[in-house]
């Protein structure tokens, strides 16, 4: 499966934010911020090139696209992929970096075209929420796995049962080869194109996008245990109050936003 590497040129700094969460709700799932623009990555077959332009006209920027064979992916992603932590909790890096010091925790992650890395704004603070709640011995579901690096989390944090579920093949292979790099025993990897399943779990975690986590909130509901908690991402700042309101008609209990940027993640007990 091939990509599509766009570089938008002269993208003032105000402007980065705006346009990686544009580019975000139209499919794109790689963001590289350089001093001359903006690199954006998406498959091949997500690719639509008169939404981009739209967008373009709409914000005032140029736009180039080239695409990247399947080949060449990982060589972009380790030319640009940087170790990156959140405070001393966990750290993330690729197999080519150097081990990393002074954090609690240390994933080892190879993005291989699958969302995930932790830089972005999303994973960033879905760890960040992770890090105050008990995982030790709690089952969990992380739905729309990407990489895997919220359910290798969680099990450094002390689950014993965790299922991560994505509908892309190569997120499934890739979370696999992820899980052997990190020693992960208590994870299991499933492919699936909505949340809906006959287990329930102590924790769900969604970070993928407004639309996917309303249309499947009802089973998400579903999923939880009484009392369990629910960690919600991939939403902007705007997402907010529609998400509000639809997790009220499940009485869940809203326990926190958290900011970045344009991004949000929110922690509900269900």
């Amino acid at each position: 499966m091939s990509h599509k590497a766009l570089f938008f040129k002269s993208v003032q700094a105000e402007m980065t934010d705006v346009l990686i969460a544009e580019l975000s709700e139209i499919g794109f799932e790689g963001f590289e911020e350089v001093e001359e623009g903006l690199k954006a990555f998406i498959k091949e077959t997500d690719y639509d090139e008169a939404k981009v332009i739209a967008l373009a006209q709409t914000y005032t920027v140029s736009f180039s696209a080239e695409t990247i064979p399947v080949q060449n992916w990982n060589e972009v992603w380790e030319s640009n992929f940087d170790p990156m932590q959140v405070d001393d909790f966990v750290g993330v890096r690729a197999n080519f970096h150097a081990p990393m010091q002074g954090v609690a925790h240390e994933i080892v992650i190879t993005p291989k075209m699958s969302f995930g890395t932790g830089h972005h704004a999303t994973t960033y603070m879905v760890m960040q929420l992770m890090k105050d709640i008990n995982f030790n011995n709690k089952t969990v579901f992380d739905y729309g796995t990407g990489t895997g690096i919220l359910a290798i989390l969680a099990e450094k944090l002390g689950s014993t049962s965790i299922l991560g579920i994505d509908y892309d093949d190569w997120c499934i292979e890739n979370a696999t080869e992820n899980l052997t790099a990190n020693n992960c025993q208590y994870i299991t990897i499933e492919k699936a194109d909505n949340a809906k399943l006959t287990t329930k779990f102590d924790i769900v975690i969604a970070n993928i996008n407004k639309n996917i986590i309303l249309d499947n909130m009802a089973y998400l509901a579903d999923d939880v245990v009484l009392g369990g908690e629910v960690l919600l991402s991939g939403l902007l700042q705007e997402d907010e109050a529609d998400i509000l309101a639809k997790a009220l008609t499940f009485n869940w209990k809203h326990q926190v936003t958290i900011k970045k940027g344009m991004w949000i993640a929110l922690h509900f007990v269900a």
